[in-house]
């Protein structure tokens, strides 16, 4: 290939591209499945938890607390995803990226086998127990794909690919709802095999990602071993001259070879790294505290008063999963196109307005016979706004502005507070809902808002930058003179990677 081809990859080659999708289709699309797989189902597996105590103990289970034990059986997904979360650091420096995904699998072959046999064994606990190890699946895997992505692709097609796990989480979601219909799964007879499907991802990827590369800079930078990174590399580019690429990440261990790993307790205390941290928690608080799951759960409740037949809510619910989905294949292509800035800005800003038109509609919608019509068009508007920015952007970013030593340890973070965060909305949601009624979307507003304003004066644009470029940036926002942190003295770096 002439030189020009080697200085600047931009071919998708086969192997880049399905490792991308075994990666994402694997993981990533199980997160999703078993976001939504379990509301269609709920009501006939309530009634499966009060006919297993009545045939245990002889007495139906109270209202509140088989309301109680539905609402544990629920959070221990994203509950079981903080414990994921926590888990990525010591997985990926030990296991790599790739191991890790394949280690991951145990937590979704397990649980399927659990959640498909549950019914046969006459047990809920079976799946409690399974949404708790699900969540960790979906934990690990929501950080470690965006990881393992945006270290095998080229800084051309980075932002891309570190939009496909976003996709097949959408992906999911809708899979889940029409299976979920009840003229198929979502039936006492087929709700086990329903829970169940989520292994089908997993047992593939088990199958097929061990014939794939692992991380090159994973390889040459922590494992030390130039020439299976070379190897690597030279199999997802598609030509051997990788010599260019190599030094850049050669170039990026040497500077940090000092710091050496940098764990989370460091990561707090280190003023090189401010911004990148306030940045990440940030975005990751603002993509759950800003409703998206407050809008599904409200969603069936704004048809309804649409007129939307009960019996066609699940219909038209599997259409805004589509809608998501067609959006978020939008983003894979704008990405590089648009910039990650400005699609965070525009989501949240989409998100915002449809918050207020929202409180405004449903609000108005006994008095004035067109507004539910408006409620739908805001719930629509909400989707694609949250689909092209808040959803896809912020865990791609955390790939960008950190580097290999600080990477782990900034997905830990930015990992524990999505779940958290997560796990804190669907906690408090239906006290708000009750609390506030119409005016609950007001706070996820104001959420909108903030994270708008903080991304319009903080954040800076990552497209097509090096991770080096990109931290060289971070440097002067954080107003220090080296452009990676332990060492305060600029002798101590290389002239290479300092900032103009």
């Amino acid at each position: 290939l002439p030189d020009s081809a080697m200085i600047s990859p931009q071919r998708l080659t086969l192997i880049l591209a399905l490792a991308t999708l075994i990666a994402a289709f694997g993981s990533s699309f199980q997160y999703g499945y078993n976001v939504a797989v379990i509301n269609s189902p709920a009501e006939i597996m309530k009634q499966f938890y009060n006919d297993t105590n009545y045939e245990r103990y002889g007495e139906y289970i109270p209202e509140a607390s088989l309301t109680l034990l539905w609402s544990v059986s629920v959070s221990m997904f994203p509950f079981g995803g903080f414990l994921g979360s926590l888990l990525v650091g010591p997985l990926v420096t030990r296991l790599g990226r790739k191991g890790t995904l394949l280690f991951n699998n145990i937590f979704s072959i397990v649980p399927a086998i659990l959640m498909g046999c549950s019914k046969v064994a006459g047990s809920f606990e079976m799946i409690i127990l399974s949404r708790i190890l699900v969540g960790i699946c979906a934990g690990l895997s929501s950080n470690v794909v965006p990881m393992y992505l945006g270290e095998l692709a080229p800084k051309n097609l980075r932002g891309a690919l570190g939009v496909v796990p976003q996709l097949f989480i959408t992906v999911g979601i809708f899979v889940a709802q029409i299976f979920g219909l009840r003229s198929l799964l979502a039936t006492e007879e087929g709700w086990p095999i329903l829970l169940g499907l989520t292994g089908v991802p997993a047992a593939l990827q088990l199958a097929l990602l061990p014939f794939f590369p692992e991380s090159p800079r994973y390889l040459l930078v922590q494992k030390k071993d130039e020439t299976a990174a070379k190897n690597a590399l030279r199999r997802l580019r598609g030509w051997d001259n990788v010599e260019e690429e190599i030094e850049e990440i050669r170039k990026e261990d040497e500077a940090e070879r000092a710091a050496g790993t940098i764990s989370v307790l460091k990561l707090f205390s280190l003023r090189s790294l401010r911004w990148q941290l306030i940045t990440i928690i940030v975005l990751m608080g603002g993509q759950q505290l800003s409703g998206v799951n407050a809008i599904y759960y409200y969603a069936d409740q704004i048809y309804l008063s649409a007129g939307v037949k009960e019996a066609e809510v699940q219909y038209v619910t599997a259409g805004t999963g589509a809608v998501n989905v067609v959006m978020t294949i939008c983003a894979v292509f704008v990405v590089e196109l648009l910039g990650r800035r400005l699609l965070i800005l525009l989501g949240f800003s989409i998100c915002l307005t449809a918050c207020c038109v929202l409180t405004a509609a449903l609000v108005l919608q006994e008095t004035v016979s067109w507004m539910p019509y408006i409620s739908i068009v805001c719930v629509i508007s909400y989707v694609i706004g949250h689909a092209i920015g808040p959803s896809p952007i912020p865990a791609l970013l955390i790939t960008e502005i950190f580097l290999q030593s600080s990477r782990p340890a900034a997905y830990m973070v930015g990992g524990s507070v999505h779940w958290l965060s997560n796990f804190t909305v669907g906690l408090v949601f239906p006290f708000i809902q009750v609390g506030l009624g119409a005016y609950s979307f007001i706070i996820f507003a104001v959420i909108c808002l903030l994270t708008t304003i903080y991304t319009f004066l903080v954040v800076p644009e990552t497209k097509a930058k090096t991770f080096i470029e990109i931290n060289q940036i971070f440097t002067k926002i954080n107003k220090v003179s080296e452009v990676y942190p332990e060492k305060e003295e600029l002798t101590n770096l290389p002239p290479s990677t300092l900032g103009q």
